[in-house]
């Protein structure tokens, strides 16, 4: 019996899974960054490039995969229940955040006895309405809104081009199959490029641990304490529940097959940006089809505010405790209405979180300029609630494939991932 060459077998590096070595990039980088303080900015170049290589991926793996995704369906019907179906539950999952956001503030009570002052140069923002929406999801240029990197007009344009393609049928095909073998190479690249990940998460993180002293951080502990609770009871109870309610899974194999995705989005704070991780997760480790994850993670990406919905709940509770005002049960039910309402008109919007939080402390009558307290600790909040966005794309696309008869359940529930 010959041995095996050794060439061929995998090094220890490639016997480690890659959630456990951005896991580590991510401990090491915190570490780094306490111990070197604002001089772990010199580790930050590695996060840059790693991001921009993320970047890179994210329109044209969204736009051969969404293409793929529709024509390999071939049913507009089984588009729009899908389509329908994922909305339905981006929603549900938006007011169960918020409701969590607002309970968490409530128990905790984060702005109770704090005496801090804030500037009054915060200017209201709104949200676009609804005729604005509709038009700007129209390009006017598809090759502009590629270049700018406008998802929504992007998924607008490649749902048009896919249906498009499947109507015309066999004259279709060659440019089906072109887009086919484009969308290969692309999750092939994104393979390539997650293979920094661990650098690229331990320069970021190094530099966010070093900028942020404990001057900035202890004042305002205990509403990040009580937004990162929020955050993960959500990911825990509501997505984990779901998942074994309605789709009768294990969620434990869903928490460990987006740890990738995860731990990038933390790092990077963009769940666009976390987008080609997503599709590698969903295909890869949770056992999703190419056509249901395409569709579902890019709308979701763009749409799904379950991470922000926590962030308004929390913050809006924590600035009436520091203001002295007592909310309404009338106020609460506000607070979810608007909040699950207003996350359809800033979906996609530069600042969704501001514009969302302007608009549910404009409803509840508090005054905006007390958003400026929570602006130095943004980035560490943003980090959660992306986190956040990201579990729920996963989570959603998880179930509709199970609903569509799309999900290999022997890859979901396969004992590990690479």
């Amino acid at each position: 019996m010959s041995e095996q060459d050794p060439t061929t077998r995998p090094n220890l590096w490639q016997r480690i899974p890659l959630w456990q070595k951005i896991l580590a990039g991510l401990i090491l980088g915190v570490l780094a960054g306490a111990l070197m303080g604002e001089r772990a900015s010199l580790f930050k170049p590695l996060g840059d490039i790693f991001i921009n290589a993320i970047k890179m991926l994210i329109v044209p793996l969204v736009f051969s995969t969404l293409v793929v995704g529709i024509t390999a369906m071939r049913d507009p019907q089984k588009m729009g229940r899908i389509g329908l179906r994922t909305i339905a539950l981006y929603l549900l999952t938006t007011a169960f955040a918020i409701a969590i956001g607002l309970l968490a503030s409530w128990i905790f009570q984060p702005g109770v006895g704090l005496d801090m002052t804030f500037d009054s140069g915060v200017e209201p923002k709104e949200a676009p309405t609804l005729v604005e929406i509709l038009i700007g999801l129209v390009p006017q240029n598809p090759i502009d809104a590629l270049a700018n990197g406008n998802i929504l007009q992007i998924i607008v344009f490649a749902i048009g081009l896919g249906i498009s393609l499947t109507l015309i049928g066999e004259k279709g095909e060659p440019v089906v199959k072109v887009f086919e073998s484009f969308a290969e190479a692309m999750v092939k690249l994104t393979n390539i490029v997650m293979g920094f990940a661990p650098f690229g998460v331990f320069g970021l993180i190094a530099h966010v641990a070093g900028s942020y002293g404990l001057e900035v951080l202890l004042p305002l502990a205990k509403v990040i304490g009580v937004a990162y609770l929020a955050s993960v009871l959500h990911v825990l109870l509501v997505y984990s529940g779901l998942l074994a309610l309605l789709g009768r899974l294990n969620p434990l194999r869903y928490l460990q097959g987006i740890l990738d995705a995860l731990v990038v989005a933390y790092s990077s704070a963009s769940s666009s940006g976390t987008l080609p991780v997503s599709l590698r997760c969903a295909r890869n480790n949770l056992g999703v089809s190419e056509g249901v994850a395409g569709f579902v993670l890019p709308v979701g990406a763009t749409i799904n505010m379950d991470g922000t919905a926590i962030y308004q709940g929390v913050v809006a509770v924590f600035i009436a405790q520091l203001l002295g005002v007592d909310l309404s049960m009338t106020d609460y039910g506000m607070i979810i209405l608007t909040g699950t309402l207003a996350s359809i008109g800033t979906a996609g919007v530069p600042g969704a979180g501001l514009v969302m939080l302007s608009i549910v402390m404009a409803q509840i009558g508090l005054p905006l300029e007390a958003i400026a307290v929570i602006a130095g600790i943004d980035r560490i909040l943003d980090m959660a609630r992306t986190c956040v966005n990201v579990a729920g794309d996963l989570m959603v696309t998880t179930l509709v494939g199970k609903s569509e008869g799309e999900l290999d359940e022997d890859v979901y529930n396969a004992k590990s991932w690479r």
